[in-house]
């Protein structure tokens, strides 16, 4: 079994000093987030999608109101990718990528709370006036 990394600034070890880093990137990307030449548009999409990071999906969800990502979470969320960069759109049922994942056909909204929050936090771009009706 390996040593404990310690650190005078970490006496708690290497888990202590990730966790305290990854607060710190969160609270930078929230801040960022929310100056008004940010990275989010007028209605919370990325004005950038090359800037995506999973970082930026977890700060996004907390400015969502949801909990750590989940594993399911992080499914849905490299499926809506894959599907935009595969397609170029969103995908016509989101139900189909539930389904497909095996988390039940309403795993979108059990998780995200509504398709929209999915897309958003994937990192996607704003789908347009017609699709989030349908969000």
């Amino acid at each position: 079994m390996m040593p404990q990394l310690r650190h005078k600034a970490f006496p708690q070890g290497y888990n202590s000093m990730r966790k305290a880093v990854h607060r710190y990137a969160m609270d930078a990307i929230l801040h960022t987030l929310e100056q008004p030449d940010g990275l989010l548009n007028s209605e919370g999409f990325l004005n950038d999608p090359r800037a995506w990071s999973e970082t930026v999906a977890a700060t996004l969800a907390r400015l969502d109101g949801l909990p750590e990502l989940t594993h399911d979470h992080w499914v849905i969320i490299r499926a809506l990718r894959e599907h935009y960069h595969r397609f170029g759109t969103a995908p016509p049922a989101f139900s189909h990528l539930c389904n497909k994942s095996r988390l039940g056909r309403h795993c979108v909204d059990r998780l995200f709370g509504r398709e929209r929050e999915a897309w958003r936090i994937a990192g996607l771009p704003d789908p347009g006036e017609e699709a989030k009706t349908y969000m």
